[in-house]
């Protein structure tokens, strides 16, 4: 849970833990729908991690720099998303997805004004 403008960070950890520095990890809304009109788009990254590196053109231009993943805690399986300055269209389900190791997470972000006093 989070209050618009706050900075967050949705958790998602291997277990066992394993170093995913060399691998794709991938962070997806898997209820945003991709935009009909693009017949290229099949998923919408809020993140994505190739070769390496963030391959930012791939990613949902809302998100675009506005999130990370924690590089130096990658070697131990550590693939939770930071998220700055959050609004309210970032709510809803994320999800976490290591392709090599056919492994993946769901994690809720709820943001309002009134999600922390609950």
């Amino acid at each position: 849970m989070a209050a618009p403008g706050d900075d967050v960070i949705l958790p998602c950890q291997l277990e066992p833990r394993e170093d995913v520095r060399d691998k794709t990890v991938e962070w997806s809304k898997p209820d945003l729908k991709p935009d009909p009109s693009d017949r290229l788009s099949r998923v919408g990254y809020v993140h994505l991690y190739r070769d390496k590196q963030e391959v930012p053109d791939m990613k949902i231009p809302a998100y675009a720099q506005r999130t990370a993943l924690f590089t130096d805690a990658l070697k131990e399986g550590n693939i939770s998303l930071k998220i700055v300055n959050v609004t309210l269209a970032d709510t809803g389900r994320y999800r976490c997805y290591v392709p090599k190791l056919d492994c993946y997470s769901i994690v809720e972000l709820v943001v309002g004004d009134d999600a922390l006093r609950k």
